[in-house]
């Protein structure tokens, strides 16, 4: 069974990688971007005689490229962490007497930090990129070279990636987009046109043909996944720009969005001859909901559905508990008076998850990171063989906090390192590099492999392929300024990589296991704990501008959390094991839950924002349903990490009968218990599964 699935995963990787190559919107912009970036830093770098060039020309990749301003701000910042980290090696070396000691203990040290800004802050690419950068520099110290010259290749490195992220920031500037609104707008549009098309060919009893050519764009635009639309929100949240018609909670909407395609792209290939007088009314009333929520406002189909759909088995099923999840959200910005309910701006996201830094997953995530590096750290200082140094970088880029999410990363490592070291990169010394007498030639064969690396990395399952093909390539190509002339670098990389691939495989898997599915359940609860905070915040007070704060920040961790988790949905088919398909229908029993209870959120948080609505706050019998809310939501955090059975609450106890009927109060108390009632259903199948 334990070979089987395994097999089965690896025969159908080409398949989803060829999917995943597939054009989609915007991604040959993006592609094109990074390839003249590349190259403008590639010159730059050749005419300065710039050290660790292969370290700048990765970072081109690392740039967020959602809009110039994030380009400019992630640059800013990953240049400030990368001075920070060579200031640590620096006064590591200065202090210590270049004791070798105590790099070993700095190594410790610096990666179980990294580790925890990794799990523990809204901004892990710091942890990663200060942890990767220390161990490449502290590494440098190994070598039997003059302390001057040591140093003076730390403080290269600095100007080396500073034209690497300037050229990347002027790209961007120059050529990035300008109406992220609009595109994302028009993004949601198209998803709902193709769903509307595809279910009423299946309404009107379309032939098989048919309804296969009505399932080919919902398949496409589902292998597009959400990255480029959560892409141009972040873009919208960046540069906190008018969102324009977009609807409230737009970021948790793209991830729903997002899983009705999966879904429905399954069905509309899967059933192709399926038909009856059943099938073709449920389509029909699909594609009027899909018809209807095209348009900017919500329609008032939603009031309709008060109950999710119940036994959502079949695919068919669960399209519909999902447009049920989707049309429960709040309607329209425009009702409510306030554009910040569709996208939060980025600075009022705090740096530090609340309540993330001294939980025991983290201060663990972090001393496994920990303990990984600095066992390939003193494994490659005791062979004395220094071109396997990619071990301690591999563990760097690679780390995530469960077992699948490991698996599949060091899978992708592993893919894209054959592919860009072995492959190009090899292939380019011993083919290309010995025929090449201009630089003309050298921009040719980098913008080739950029394109290559640039158009795999804007993939939505397999773009960390595209990653690590840029950076084993480089690694390979630029050992220095002339032309590679051994094939031993290459071979040492890959070594490398596989000593990684081995202590973090001992260490994830087999000392200090942890599956996707507890990572996930671990998540949910941290989701169903920050809706009970909320509904415990939204009391009256004094000091509106200290609410609306703290609510921003459980805002954003719920938005994040919602879409780390359809992430580490697909990463579970990564899981082997005998009891691996009851996990994958667990991952996907947990998602469904993080998107009702995202529902229940929003439809609270939109109330808060309200100036029409300030008496729904101050209403005794609304506070204290709230209030017996938070407290059943918190049980229900605790059993579905324990895995215990919930103990159902009546929503007669949670509410006076006369406010459900009251003209003013009812329809919210209604959609409050009943999104409650949809997510306790789902928190007690949940205590049945792994």
């Amino acid at each position: 069974m334990v070979e089987t699935s395994f097999f089965g995963t690896i025969s159908s990787l080409g398949r989803k990688f060829w999917e995943d190559l597939q054009p989609t919107p915007g991604r040959l912009n993006s592609s094109l971007r990074i390839v003249l970036a590349s190259i403008i830093t590639l010159i730059l770098t050749q005419v300065w005689q710039m050290p660790s060039i292969y370290i700048g020309m990765y970072f081109i990749f690392l740039v967020g490229r959602d809009s110039p301003t994030i380009s400019f701000r992630t640059g800013l910042i990953s240049l400030l962490t990368v001075t920070l980290a060579i200031a640590v090696e620096l006064g590591v070396v200065i202090l210590s007497d270049n004791d070798p000691m105590a790099r070993v203990l700095s190594v410790a040290i610096v990666t179980f930090i990294a580790g925890v800004l990794v799990a523990s802050t809204n901004f892990p690419t710091l942890g990663s990129t200060w942890g990767l950068i220390f161990c490449t520099v502290i590494g440098n110290w190994e070598k039997h070279a003059p302390a001057d010259r040591l140093v003076k290749s730390s403080l290269w490195l600095i100007a080396t990636l500073a034209v690497a992220i300037g050229s990347a920031v002027l790209v961007e500037y120059l050529f990035g987009d300008r109406d992220p609104a609009k595109k994302l707008e028009a993004q949601r549009k198209i998803r709902y046109q193709a769903l509307e098309k595809m279910f009423t060919v299946y309404a009107q009893g379309g032939t098989p043909e048919e309804r296969s050519t009505a399932a080919i764009p919902v398949s496409r635009l589902a292998l597009a996944g959400s990255t480029g639309m959560l892409e141009l929100y972040n873009k919208i949240a960046e540069r906190d720009l008018d969102a324009g018609t977009l609807p409230p909670g737009t970021r948790l909407r793209v991830t729903m969005i997002a899983q009705i395609m999966d879904v429905s792209a399954a069905f509309g290939l899967q059933n192709t001859k399926e038909d009856s007088p059943e099938l073709r009314r449920r389509c029909g009333t699909i594609a009027e909901q899909c018809r209807e929520l095209i348009p900017v406002f919500i329609p008032q189909v939603e009031k309709r559905l008060r109950f999710m759909p119940e036994n959502s088995v079949t695919l068919l099923d669960r399209v519909e508990a999902l447009l049920h999840t989707l049309l429960t959200m709040p309607s329209d910005s425009a009702e409510m008076g306030n554009k910040e309910l569709v996208a939060m701006p980025v600075t009022k996201a705090p740096f530090f998850i609340p309540g993330a830094v001294g939980r025991s997953d983290t201060i663990a995530f972090g001393l496994k990171i920990s303990l990984c590096a600095t066992v390939c750290y003193i494994v490659y200082n005791a062979v004395d063989w220094p071109g396997i140094s990619t071990a301690v970088i591999t563990v760097m880029v690679t780390g995530l906090s469960s077992s699948g999410a490991i698996k599949q990363r060091l899978l992708f490592r592993l893919l894209g390192s054959i592919v860009g070291g072995l492959l190009l990169g090899l292939g380019a010394i011993s083919l290309v590099f010995p025929h090449m007498d201009s630089i003309t030639s050298l921009v040719i064969l980098i913008g080739f492999v950029a394109f290559i690396a640039a158009w795999t990395a804007a993939g939505p399952r397999f773009n960390y392929v595209g990653l690590q093909m840029a950076f084993s390539f480089y690694v390979v190509a630029f050992e220095d300024f002339s032309a590679p002339t051994e094939l031993a670098p290459a071979r040492d990389r890959l070594m490398g990589i596989l000593l990684a691939l081995l202590v973090m495989w001992f260490v994830f898997d087999q000392i200090w296991p942890v599956r996707t599915v507890t990572v996930m359940r671990r998540s949910l609860a941290g989701v169903l704990k920050t809706i009970a905070s909320f509904l415990r915040l939204i009391e009256p007070g004094p000091d509106r501008k200290d609410l609306f704060q703290q609510a921003d920040a459980l805002r954003d961790q719920v938005g994040k959390t919602v879409v780390a988790l359809r992430s580490m949905n697909d990463a579970v088919d990564y899981e082997f094991g005998v009891d691996r398909e009851l996990h994958v229908r667990s991952s996907e029993m947990i998602l469904r839950t993080s998107l009702t209870a995202g529902t229940l959120f929003w439809n609270q948080f939109a109330v808060l924002y309200s100036e029409e609505d300030k008496d729904f706050l101050t209403e005794p019998d609304l506070i204290e349903m709230r209030r017996r809310l938070a407290e059943s939501i918190d049980e229900l955090a605790v059993g579905v990490v324990k895995k215990t059975v919930p103990v159902m609450v009546p929503a007669t106890t949670l509410l006076p009968p006369a406010m459900l009927n009251d003209p003013r109060y009812g329809e919210y108390s209604h959609n409050t218990i009943a999104r409650f009632e949809e997510l306790q259903a789902f928190a007690l199948r949940l205590s049945h599964e792994v």
